[in-house]
């Protein structure tokens, strides 16, 4: 009897190899974003690779939130889940928002704050990605994860700063050459890449509010 129940009882959706896909789409997300802020005549190609791994990221989080309501059984709290894989998409969204901007307005030149904001969400990308990977024996691996989370929360205070200066760059260029278009097209982008770390900052605190509750 207990078996042919087990037989008919939906089956746990294996969750963590879908964090892991839309972790890893992240990353490469990321590596595009960072192609587009070298600028030139590779921005374009660039942003519509952003695209595509945006498309790609909804893919997944549209499988993991079915995936919840399928379930009878989860790795973990099934809020905690949703709200997980949706702060994981809220980053790649911001990418994408990002790209849009260069598209919409042609931009090809990046200033110095851009690109440094860029190559940090590329490490804010790789210690998701990594994050993310210890999630499956997370008991064993506690230690780990508060580690590599803190250094997300570390990657989005150093951005804060250069956010600053940036918009502060971004001002003084528009004072001598008066043009204020560029200044808040700049300000627009420098705005999108801060949200980028800070949906990063947010991945974090989840993953670690998912520990704190399951160790």
């Amino acid at each position: 009897m207990f078996g042919w129940f087990q037989a008919i009882m939906p089956k746990e959706l294996k969750f963590f190899p879908l964090f892991d896909a839309h972790a890893a789409i992240l990353a490469e997300g990321a590596a595009a974003l960072r192609d587009v802020l070298k600028g030139g005549d590779g921005a374009a190609d660039a942003c519509a690779r952003v695209f595509k791994h945006e498309d790609d990221a909804d893919q997944v989080t549209r499988e993991v939130l079915q995936g919840v309501r399928r379930s009878f059984i989860t790795p973990f709290d099934r809020g905690d889940i949703q709200n997980l894989i949706t702060s994981l998409d809220d980053a790649i969204d911001q990418m994408q928002k990002t790209a849009k901007v260069v598209m919409l307005f042609e931009v090809r030149t990046f200033d110095p704050a851009m690109q440094a904001m860029g190559d940090m969400i590329v490490e804010a990308a790789q210690f998701t990605k990594d994050a993310v990977a210890l999630l499956p024996r997370m008991r064993q691996n506690v230690q780990a994860l508060h580690a590599v989370t803190e250094k997300i929360v570390q990657l989005e205070d150093r951005s804060d700063e250069i956010y600053d200066q940036g918009r502060k760059a971004l001002y003084l260029a528009a004072t001598q050459t008066k043009d204020s278009m560029a200044f808040i097209i700049g300000v627009d982008i420098l705005g999108h890449l801060e949200r980028v770390l800070d949906c990063f900052e947010d991945v974090a605190n989840r993953i670690s509010g998912v520990v704190v509750e399951q160790v």
